[in-house]
C-alpha cells in the first residue's frame, strides 16, 4: 500500500470513489460534482482542498479529502470532508492509513482541531473514531442549505 498526495491526474478515480460514498449513504444521486470541478477546485491557484490518496497494485482503493477552515474559538483547524474506501478492500487497513496520514499533516501543520461528519447509523465508523480517541458528539446538529434555499432565501 502507497499512501500519497492525491493528484490532478488522480481525480476521475476520487470521482468514482466519492459515488460509491454515496450509494453507501443511500444518496447515489446527490453527486454534482464533475471531474472538471475537482480538478480545478484541487489544483487551481488557490486549491479549496488536498486528498490523499491509497494505492494497491497501481490502484486507489481509498481517499481522504480535507481542506482547512478557520475556529473562532481554536485557530487553523482540518475539516476532513471524506474518507473513503472501496467496499472490496474495507477492513484492509487502508482507513487507518489514510486517517492517519490526515492526522500526521494536522500536526505537521500545528491545527488546533480536526473534525468531520459520521452518520449515526454508519456503526462500524463510530466505533472506528471513538476507538481512535476521537470524540463524536450527541448534540451538536448539523445545518446546511442547499442551492434552491439558497436562491429562495431573501435578504432582510
Amino acid at each position: 500500500m502507497i499512501i500519497r498526495k492525491g493528484e490532478k491526474k488522480d481525480m476521475a478515480r476520487v470521482l468514482e470513489l466519492i459515488k460509491e460514498l454515496a450509494e453507501f449513504e443511500k444518496e447515489p444521486d446527490a453527486v454534482e460534482v464533475t471531474v472538471a470541478d475537482l480538478e480545478r477546485d484541487g489544483f487551481g491557484t488557490h486549491p479549496l482542498f488536498e486528498t490523499f490518496v491509497a494505492e494497491i497494485n497501481g490502484t486507489i482503493e481509498g481517499i481522504a479529502l480535507y481542506y482547512n477552515r478557520y475556529s473562532t474559538w481554536k485557530g487553523k483547524t482540518i475539516h476532513l470532508e471524506d474518507l473513503i474506501v472501496t467496499q472490496k478492500m474495507r477492513g484492509s487497513g487502508i482507513g487507518q492509513a489514510l486517517y492517519a496520514r490526515v492526522m500526521q499533516q494536522a500536526k505537521q501543520d500545528n491545527v488546533k482541531r480536526v473534525e468531520w461528519v459520521v452518520l449515526d447509523w454508519n456503526k462500524p465508523a463510530v466505533a472506528f473514531y471513538q476507538k481512535s480517541g476521537a470524540t463524536v458528539f450527541n448534540d451538536w446538529r448539523i445545518v446546511q442549505m442547499n442551492e434552491e434555499q439558497l436562491l429562495a432565501y431573501e435578504c432582510r
